[in-house]
């Protein structure tokens, strides 16, 4: 009998492997989405926004609200490590072409972590100094994710997971801490826009899939 064509796979769900770059870009989407919807554009608020709108919030100056700002980038964080620590994986069988696209994608993410109106000295300011380490570690681990898939199954499951279960918390619940000042600016009541929601499918998205990946019985 002639010997199958189909490449071998440790993966024991192949069809699943795609809701990780599905998910990812579900993730992605969602972030740079309404997360405060309003008619005028520049009245829209984006996930991306929050990190910086946070500061000039009155009850965040006051200190009536404590916030981690850097806290509201961490989906940005999670994605990138995700895709770096997983696509390159032998396991999972993802085309070349699809390997680098999302080695693209988290390097194009990670890039958002720069700050508006950056220069190279406001970057190492600390006010943005850990903000930078986050840009620049995702970047070499984008660059170095050849030798990333060779971390043990566990352990790059365990990073990856404690990523999205911060990058689900912090800029969620904090969403949620400062919509009631939100809503004393726009003078309206307010609630999550669908961004938000998209955001938190993608990450949940990729808990999901690594839970699989990582803790599914090989060969079943």
């Amino acid at each position: 009998m002639a010997q199958s064509s189909i490449p071998n796979t440790q993966y024991p769900i192949p069809r699943v492997r795609w809701l990780l770059p599905v998910s990812a870009l579900l993730a992605v989407v969602g972030y740079f989405a309404p997360w405060l919807p309003h008619q005028a554009a520049g009245l829209v608020i984006t996930g991306l926004d929050l990190g910086e709108l946070v500061k000039f919030l009155y009850p965040v100056q006051q200190g009536d609200i404590r916030l981690w700002r850097e806290g509201f980038y961490l989906p940005l964080v999670a994605v990138s490590v995700a895709l770096s620590l997983l696509v390159w994986r032998r396991e999972l069988g993802y085309p070349l072409a699809v390997r680098l696209g999302l080695l693209l994608l988290a390097a194009v993410t990670a890039l958002n972590l720069l700050p508006p109106a950056w220069t190279p000295g406001l970057l190492l300011t600390p006010e943005f100094r850990l903000q930078t380490g986050m840009l620049l570690g995702c970047l070499a681990l984008a660059l170095l994710a050849p030798l990333a898939a060779l971390l043990p199954k566990r352990a790059a499951a365990l990073v990856v997971l404690l990523l999205i279960a911060a990058a689900l918390y912090f800029p969620l619940a904090q969403f949620g801490w400062i919509l009631p000042a939100l809503a004393a600016l726009y003078n309206r009541p307010l609630v999550p826009g669908w961004g938000a929601w998209l955001m938190g499918a993608g990450l949940g998205g990729i808990g999901f899939w690594v839970v699989r990946w990582a803790l599914w019985p090989k060969g079943k």
